[in-house]
């Protein structure tokens, strides 16, 4: 299969190329810099210059394409309007391209806001509806067109997916542990997030896109529950540092933008994916990839 992949070169879209390559699909990545065209073209997969504002492009792109991985995310923290706005207009845009196509459409999307008090489900929907909604309501969007001759499948990641060379939450986490020299949680420290390593995601969104059915809600998780207080612990002792509560109304000093996630309890089960598409995972615990140094 021809796979047209936004986000190509990101921490997960990288992996995600590897593996369709792997598998022996052809690939090729939207790439915004001459850095990320040359990663690319030294996997062996095909360039499109342009980034998620090239509509034109990313609609060529798809129109050339038997399946569209949508992964990019402007993911601007202080102009989140203008990512939701950008996010929506590029699912308009690639589902448009595939309507009667019968081709796979896999979009990124998230587990927040998905369940209180409980691990989320594959059965639970999405709260985010219209353009001023998280990811500009991306994932409902883009399952209107499930019975419009193409096959959705949503992919919603944990908060964690980690990893050697892992630049997201967890990276700023460490960041803000070392630049403060405690490891902190926020509160009680009971909000618990899901987790994958990043091998594994990339194998279950090729999965996904194989042989998912249309409108499958897809959870890219291993670990079901991992408390933020059991993260810090685990970075404190990879750092040598001590580790402390951090009051909620101190947390976006401490942690910055991140501050906001790591108070959310953001837990979620995979047990229909992994049943729908026989995954198994294989790597390393979040734990045991901190304290491995993956974040040193």
């Amino acid at each position: 299969m021809h796979v047209f992949v936004t986000g190509a070169t990101g921490w997960i879209g990288s992996a995600i190329v590897d593996e369709l390559l792997d598998a022996g699909h052809e690939v090729t990545g939207l790439a915004r810099s001459d850095a990320s065209a040359a990663a690319l073209e030294g996997k062996g997969a095909r360039v499109r210059r342009g980034d998620l504002d090239d509509l034109d492009g990313i609609r060529a792109g798809t129109e050339q394409a038997e399946g569209v991985i949508h992964l990019a995310n402007k993911h601007d923290w202080a102009n989140l309007a203008m990512s939701n706005r950008t996010e929506r207009a590029a699912v308009e845009t690639i589902a448009g391209a595939l309507t009667g196509t019968g081709r796979p459409f896999v979009l990124a999307s998230a587990l927040s806001g998905l369940a209180q008090g409980r691990p989320a489900t594959e059965a639970d929907p999405s709260p985010a509806f219209g353009p001023d909604s998280m990811r500009g309501g991306s994932e409902n969007l883009a399952l209107e067109y499930a019975e419009k001759g193409m096959r959705v499948i949503s992919a919603r990641f944990a908060p964690s997916v980690h990893g050697v060379g892992d630049h997201g939450f967890l990276s700023s986490i460490v960041a803000a542990a070392r630049k403060h020299g405690v490891s902190g949680y926020i509160g009680d420290g009971t909000a618990s997030w899901a987790a994958v390593h990043r091998t594994d995601a990339a194998r279950l969104v090729r999965l996904g896109l194989e042989g998912a059915p249309t409108g499958s809600l897809l959870h890219i998780v291993d670990e079901e529950a991992i408390t933020t207080r059991e993260i810090a612990e685990a970075v404190g002792r990879t750092l040598g540092v001590p580790v402390t509560s951090i009051a909620p109304e101190d947390a976006g000093e401490h942690f910055g933008f991140v501050g906001r996630f790591f108070a959310l309890d953001m837990s979620a089960s995979s047990a229909r994916t992994r049943e729908l598409l026989n995954w198994t995972p294989f790597g390393p615990s979040l734990v045991e990839d901190i304290e491995a140094g993956a974040y040193a």
